[in-house]
């Protein structure tokens, strides 16, 4: 497997990145825009495969003819074009069969498909009940309402949403209990209302009458979760001056929550002329309390921050983390514990970082840090060359799911990354 070696040849990081376009936001408009039957403009879409995946499929969904045979779409490691897609085609008159990687075979999916089949969809399990892949027959739904637990991923509630405006009589959504990532849901309500869908939302309820999505063209925002990397390298840093252009403080994006997350590990964020400037201080905390349940895909960043700096940490709200691209949560024990950082992860799913002592054993970069195919892990792990001699991470070329530019834009700013 490929290894990078990544150095930084000063602790002080200046530089200006323009970040990668959101692939959440442009997943959601891709869809948005085939379900529209509108082919207006998407201005600034992202490049990560993901993004390109998603494109490439919809071509081949919409190239279809009616055939008596099935046919049949790969959507690799890509949760969101799984789950999106599974929503879209089980609407599409066709039949389909949505299938993926290995491990996307292990992720579940039981919940949205029960929640559409209750609607009236045809979909079908090829092999394990609540897994990949699927047999779909398109057609039109005639349910109104589901209940679901709001503690899924949601991906699953997203999906629903996005079909929702074209069923015959719409659809009421109930989300019981908790609501995880309830900013993502937000996100794509709030796509909706852009292209002239309108929602009513009454606590977990979601309501959202038929009517159809409006023209338009519309430019997507800068990427806020790839920001955290760059957040992750200003805090830990002797000195940072970095620009990031194109983010906005006011966005659809729940995840611009990050400066005042990292404000207490020593990252100050400016906000001028629609770019955010990262400036290293001295002022951090020395205990960290966070609930990442909004926000999952910040805590590898901001977790693998608090055991750089030695601050005690007590993090909650990770369950979803297991059902990523990678088990997350273990995948970032394992290679945390192999560098040497101390961790505790208990039966909750609570994640403590544990300072060091004067006289615990050094940490230890000789071993490359594992990936997992997770492109989260590498770039979580990649600031760690400010405190490590040397660093090297298996797989470098997984950044292309979401931040194709990640490797180049490092070395823009002063790290030596090798092949």
């Amino acid at each position: 497997m490929p290894i990078i070696n990544v150095s930084a040849k000063s602790n002080s990081i200046r530089g200006s990145i323009s970040l990668p376009a959101s692939k959440s936001i442009s997943n959601r408009l891709l869809i948005i825009r085939a379900l529209a039957g509108h082919n207006f403009e998407i201005r600034n879409l992202s490049t990560a495969d993901d993004t390109v995946l998603m494109q490439h499929l919809l071509l081949k969904i919409q190239q279809s003819k009616n055939s008596t045979k099935a046919l049949e779409l790969d959507c690799g490691n890509a949760g969101t074009v799984l789950r999106f897609l599974t929503a879209l085609l089980a609407i599409r008159p066709g039949k389909w069969i949505l299938t993926g990687s290995e491990r996307m075979k292990q992720r579940p999916v039981g919940i949205l498909v029960e929640s559409l089949n209750q609607l009236g969809a045809g979909i079908q399990y090829v092999n394990k009940t609540g897994f990949p892949p699927l047999s779909i027959v398109g057609k039109e739904l005639e349910g109104t309402e589901i209940s679901m637990d709001g503690n899924i991923s949601s991906q699953f509630v997203s999906a629903l949403i996005l079909i929702a405006p074209l069923l015959e009589k719409g659809l009421k959504i109930n989300l019981r209990g908790s609501v995880s990532s309830r900013p993502y849901i937000e996100m794509t309500l709030g796509l909706l209302n852009k292209f002239g869908v309108n929602a009513v939302i009454d606590k977990n309820k979601i309501s959202i009458p038929p009517q159809t999505y409006k023209d338009g063209a519309i430019t997507v925002e800068s990427d806020w979760s790839s920001a955290s990397f760059w957040y992750e390298i200003a805090a830990l840093s002797r000195e940072a001056d970095i620009r990031l252009e194109n983010l906005s403080k006011d966005s659809l994006q729940g995840d611009s929550i990050l400066p005042g997350i990292f404000e207490q590990l020593g990252v100050k964020t400016r906000f001028s002329n629609n770019a955010v400037q990262l400036i290293k201080t001295e002022k951090k905390t020395g205990k960290l309390i966070y609930d990442f349940t909004n926000h999952p895909d910040l805590a590898l960043p901001v977790i693998v921050t608090a055991a750089a700096l030695n601050i005690q940490g007590r993090f909650s709200g990770l369950e979803n983390l297991r059902i990523k691209e990678s088990d997350r949560l273990l995948a970032m024990v394992n290679e945390l514990s192999k560098l040497g950082f101390k961790t505790e992860l208990n039966e909750q799913f609570v994640l403590t970082t544990i300072p060091r002592k004067g006289n615990d054993d050094p940490h230890n970069f000789s071993k490359p840090v594992q990936t997992y195919a997770d492109h989260r892990m590498a770039m979580a792990f990649a600031p760690l060359a400010l405190v490590a001699s040397h660093l090297s991470i298996d797989d470098p070329e997984v950044v292309a799911k979401s931040y194709p530019a990640f490797w180049s834009d490092l070395s823009s700013c002063g790290f030596d990354c090798k092949n």
